[in-house]
C-alpha cells in the first residue's frame, strides 16, 4: 500500500539534508499554483499539459513519504489560493483556511507520484503510474465537488474549454475523462524527464493520450441540428449600490430589452437577481414584465431574488413571465454557494459575516430541477450562477428532456477579476458534454453562448458592455455518450485505485512475518 514510511519506496530515493529541505515547502506551493494559468483569464490551454511537471518532479523526489504528503497538501493548497484568489476580498482568511483543507485532497495522489514514478521505476511500475497517476487526481477533483466543500470549480479538465477535440472527449467521459488526459500527459513527460529508462512507456502513453482523442474526434457521434432558436441576452452592466439599486437595474433590463423588439425573438433571458422582488408580492412589476414580453413578442426568463409572500426565506428563482404574466413555470436554485449564499455550520462560523462578505441570511434551497416549455415546443433548462460548474446537474436536464441550457449569473462582486472569464468558460464544457446548446446570460458580464458542440456562437459580451444582443442559437437532436452513460470515467478511476489497493492489501498479507530474533546468548563466568 502506499505508505509514509522511509522505505515506502525503492532506495534510490535521495535523502536530503533538513537544511536543503528548506526550499522545498514554499517551491511545492508555487508549483501547485501554477496551474491555475491554464484557466481563464490567461487561459493559457496548452500550458495545462506540462503544468503539473515542476511539483511532480519535485514530490517524486521527495525522501520520505512524509515529505511527499506534505508537499502534496502544500501544492494542493496552492491550487486552490491561485484559482479562487478573486475571492480573497469577500472571503479573507477564510480562502487560506479552505486552501488548507482542501489541499489534503491531494496527499494521496502525492504518494502515488512518489510510489510509481520515484526513483527509478521499471516499465511495469511506470506503465501503472500512467493510469493510476490521473486516477488520484482525479479522485481529489472528485471530493471537492461536493457543493458543501465549494463545488467543481477549477477542475484541471474545464481549462480546455476552447480546444475542439477536448470538447469531444467532454462529449464522452465528461470534463473527467479530460482532466484524466491532461494529468496522463503530465505523467508522461515527467517520465520522459527524469527516468530514461521509461521512456518506452512514456512515449506508449502520449501515444495513447492522442489514439484516443483521435478515435474520439472520428468516432464519437455529433449532435445533429434540427433548427434554431433566436434568443436574446440582457446585459444590463453595474448598477451602483443603494436602495434603489434594483428599480434602477429593473428598469436598464427593461429599456435594453426593447432594443430587441424588432429583432423577433424567441427567448428573452435576463441574468441571476435582476428581479429584486417576488413578483407576487409586487404585481405591478410581473404587470411590466407582461407588457415587456407583449412588446418584443418573447417570454421572458428572469431571476427573482426575493422573500415571497407565501413561504418563508429569500429564494433564487428562475421565472418564466409571458404575456400574460408569469406562465407558472419557476425554479429555484439547489445548490447554493458556501458563504456567498449560505454560512456553513453557521453556528460556530457565522463569525465569517463579520470578516469578510459572508451571507447575513441563508438563501433557501429548491427541491428538484424544472424543465420549462416554451411557445413552439422548446423546451429549456434553467441553471442558477455556480450550479453551470456541476456537470450532473446540466445533464439530468438534458435526460428531462431540455433542448436549451440556460444559466443565469451575476458576478458583479468580482467585476475586475478573472471570476468572470472562469464562469463563462463553463458554457462550453456543458454544452459539449450533454449536445444542447448554453446561454450563459449575466448582470455584468461575461455574457456567452454556445453551440451543442461546445463552439462558441456569436459575440461574447464583455464585463464593460451595458446591451442586448439577440444569438441564433443552434438547437440539437441527439444524446451524447456522456449524457448516456453519466460519469463513466470516473467509475473507471475508481476502480483502477481500488483494484491497486487490493493488490497491495493482498501483498502484503502474502508477505511471511519476520522471524523472532533469538534470544541474547549467556556467556558463564567462573
Amino acid at each position: 500500500m502506499i505508505s509514509l514510511r522511509n522505505g515506502g519506496v525503492p532506495r534510490s530515493h535521495p535523502r536530503s539534508h533538513p537544511r536543503s529541505s528548506v526550499w522545498r515547502a514554499p517551491a511545492a506551493f508555487g508549483a501547485g499554483a501554477l496551474p491555475a494559468l491554464a484557466f481563464p483569464a490567461p487561459a493559457l490551454w496548452w500550458f495545462a499539459y506540462v503544468a503539473l511537471l515542476p511539483w511532480m518532479l519535485l514530490v517524486r523526489s521527495a525522501p520520505t513519504g512524509r515529505r511527499a504528503a506534505l508537499e502534496g497538501w502544500l501544492g494542493g493548497a496552492g491550487f486552490i489560493v491561485a484559482v479562487h484568489h478573486w475571492l480573497l476580498p469577500s472571503l479573507h482568511v477564510f480562502l487560506v483556511l479552505i486552501a488548507a483543507l482542501l489541499g489534503v485532497l491531494w496527499i494521496p495522489w502525492a504518494l502515488l507520484v512518489r510510489e510509481l514514478l520515484g526513483g527509478q521505476p521499471t516499465a511495469g511500475r511506470a506503465a501503472a503510474g500512467l493510469v493510476l497517476v490521473p486516477a488520484g487526481w482525479l479522485l481529489s477533483e472528485l471530493v471537492r465537488s461536493w457543493q458543501g466543500l465549494g463545488g467543481p470549480w477549477g477542475l484541471l479538465g474545464a481549462s480546455q474549454w476552447q480546444v475542439p477535440p477536448a470538447l469531444r472527449l467532454a462529449s464522452v467521459g465528461g470534463v473527467w475523462l479530460v482532466s484524466l488526459l491532461v494529468v496522463a500527459v503530465n505523467c508522461a513527460l515527467v517520465l520522459l524527464l527524469a527516468v530514461p529508462g521509461a521512456r518506452i512507456p512514456a512515449v506508449a502513453g502520449v501515444a495513447g493520450c492522442a489514439v484516443l482523442t483521435g478515435a474520439v474526434w472520428l468516432w464519437a457521434p455529433r449532435p445533429e441540428v434540427s433548427g434554431r432558436l433566436r434568443v436574446a441576452v440582457v446585459q444590463p452592466g453595474p448598477v451602483p449600490d443603494g436602495p434603489d439599486s434594483a428599480e434602477r437595474r429593473f428598469a436598464a433590463g427593461e429599456r435594453l430589452t426593447r432594443t430587441v423588439a424588432g429583432q423577433r425573438p424567441d427567448l428573452v433571458v435576463w441574468g441571476e437577481s435582476s428581479v429584486g422582488a417576488d413578483l407576487a408580492a409586487r404585481p405591478d412589476l410581473a404587470r411590466r414584465l407582461a407588457a415587456l414580453s407583449a412588446e418584443v413578442g418573447a417570454p421572458l426568463l428572469v431571476n427573482v431574488d426575493a422573500r415571497g409572500p407565501d413561504r418563508p426565506g429569500i429564494y433564487k428563482s428562475s421565472v418564466l413571465v409571458g404575456p400574460e404574466g408569469p406562465t407558472g413555470a419557476r425554479y429555484d436554485k439547489m445548490r447554493l454557494v458556501p458563504f456567498g449564499e449560505y454560512v456553513p455550520a453557521r453556528s460556530l462560523l457565522g463569525w465569517a459575516t463579520s470578516v469578510g462578505r459572508a451571507a447575513g441570511e441563508d438563501r433557501m434551497r429548491g427541491r428538484a430541477p424544472v424543465v420549462m416549455d416554451l411557445p413552439g415546443g422548446v423546451r429549456v433548462g434553467p441553471l442558477v450562477c455556480f450550479e453551470s460548474a456541476f456537470p450532473d446537474m446540466s445533464r439530468h436536464l438534458t435526460l428531462d428532456g431540455a433542448s436549451l441550457l440556460v444559466a443565469q449569473s451575476a458576478t458583479s462582486t468580482f467585476q475586475h477579476s478573472w471570476a468572470p472569464a472562469q464562469h463563462a468558460s463553463l458554457a462550453a464544457l456543458r454544452a459539449a458534454e450533454d449536445g444542447r446548446p448554453m446561454v450563459h446570460a449575466t448582470l455584468t458580464g461575461i455574457s456567452a453562448v454556445h453551440g451543442p458542440s461546445g463552439e462558441r456562437i456569436g459575440p461574447a459580451l464583455p464585463t464593460s458592455a451595458s446591451t442586448a444582443h439577440v444569438y441564433g442559437v443552434p438547437l440539437a437532436t441527439g444524446t451524447t455518450p456522456y449524457v448516456r452513460f453519466g460519469d463513466w470515467a470516473v467509475y473507471a478511476a475508481l476502480a483502477a485505485l481500488a483494484a491497486y489497493c487490493a493488490a497491495q492489501v493482498a501483498q502484503t498479507l502474502r508477505r511471511p512475518a519476520p522471524e523472532p530474533s533469538p534470544p541474547p546468548a549467556r556467556t558463564a563466568r567462573g
